[in-house]
């Protein structure tokens, strides 16, 4: 049976989708007319749309409410696709999923951009010397077994750079000391790395994807001298996609959170898959959406000014990303996060992160089981983020 799609119009100036509204089930593709979207926290221009664009797909394929408001410049006709008939569509339709996949790897490098300087107030560069800067920044905070694949790295890609001399001394003192794994590509389809170990560097050529098999992965960013978490990623997860579908260098750096199994992608056997495993496609439409709906919160979070009300909002941007439900009191939940942890995420400035775990860990909301963060109401305490956004606004 053929795929049965609908057809949805809207009168110019009428909302086609209301940031935080729950009505994700489906997604739009423009077919006539203009659309122009924005989100509350965004302080920058909205973003206009047209026919053989997109709208709710991140909501949509991710589950979660709306990110942005979508309003109706023209008369506009769209398609509406169901969540549950994406994988029907991109399997008689390839170059519709890899249109909609490689938008998100774009849009995803720019949200990095601006996460990391609304975060850290700066962007890093693509440039070998950037590289040089994270090996340096690991090497100082004493995470040797990033520090040294991060300068094995810069030397491959600046042998006689301006660094490369103290890159190379560096080199030399921490490889015998670390247990750093594959420096190079290898035709393995499956590599394992020990916690720690750093898979790849922001700023560093590649194209290869990987899908967590085992144990979690960390991705972050270093700009001027600070790290900020961008997520945790766990099995199932796959991360690197942005480097194989665009050819441009990483836009942020893979840490192994901890003992981790991965599958490998490479530009060849991507190919194979988008032709022969549409459900591979349409995992990695989901992951995308997870991944770029999270960081449109941690937007919003960015904009939050206290440094509790930002780790506040950081623990229910977790709550938010597992779908417990806190729209009732007495839910709790035990987090794999630290208070540390949420710090990092949050890009807290060192020298205000003690009083601000101290402080949020003797909220009354709030319990510490073993050093990770346990919610005990998960209702009252996304009462109180709401608070402090709607206060901070």
């Amino acid at each position: 049976m053929a795929l049965q799609l609908s057809f949805a119009q809207f009168k110019q100036g009428s909302y086609i989708v209301v940031e935080g509204k729950s009505n994700a089930d489906f997604f739009y593709i423009i077919q006539k007319g203009m659309v122009q979207c924005s989100k509350s926290s965004d302080q920058g221009n909205p973003v206009r749309y047209g026919p053989g664009d997109f709208i709710g797909v991140v909501p949509c394929m991710s589950g979660h409410s709306q990110v942005e408001t979508a309003v109706a410049l023209t008369d506009v006709i769209c398609i509406s696709v169901r969540r549950d008939q994406y994988p029907e569509l991109i399997a008689s339709n390839t170059p519709l999923a890899l249109k909609i996949i490689k938008s998100f790897a774009a849009r995803m490098r720019t949200m990095n951009d601006i996460l990391a300087k609304l975060t850290l107030k700066n962007v890093s560069t693509d440039t070998a010397e950037h590289i040089y800067q994270v090996a340096s920044y690991y090497d100082n905070a004493g995470k040797l077994d990033i520090a040294v694949y991060a300068y094995y790295q810069y030397l491959k890609t600046k042998p006689v750079g301006p660094n490369a001399d103290q890159a190379k001394r560096r080199f030399v003192a921490l490889k015998p000391r670390t247990h750093a794994v594959y420096f190079e590509p290898t035709a393995e389809l499956t590599r394992s790395y020990p916690e720690k170990a750093m898979i790849f560097s922001e700023s560093q050529s590649g194209a290869e994807m990987f899908i967590i098999k085992e144990g979690e992965v960390e991705i972050s960013k270093v700009v001027d001298g600070n790290e900020v978490i961008l997520a945790v990623l766990k099995q199932g997860d796959m991360f690197g996609e942005m480097a194989l579908l665009e050819n441009k260098p990483r836009s942020a750096s893979a840490i192994a959170h901890s003992n981790c199994r991965l599958m490998v992608v490479n530009r060849s056997n991507f190919d194979q898959m988008v032709s022969t495993q549409p459900q591979l496609i349409s995992k990695l439409t989901t992951t995308l959406s997870e991944r770029l709906w999270s960081m449109y919160r941690q937007i919003d979070n960015a904009y939050l000014t206290d440094p509790v009300h930002k780790m506040v909002d950081m623990i229910c941007l977790q709550i938010e990303k597992m779908k417990i439900s806190a729209d009732r009191p007495n839910v709790s939940w035990q987090s794999d996060l630290s208070a540390q942890d949420l710090c990092n995420m949050c890009g807290i400035q060192q020298q205000l992160q003690p009083k601000a775990i101290y402080d949020f860990q003797n909220m009354s909301v709030i319990r510490i089981n073993d050093g990770k963060v346990f919610v005990k109401d998960c209702f009252e305490i996304t009462k109180q983020a709401a608070f402090y956004k709607k206060n901070n606004k």
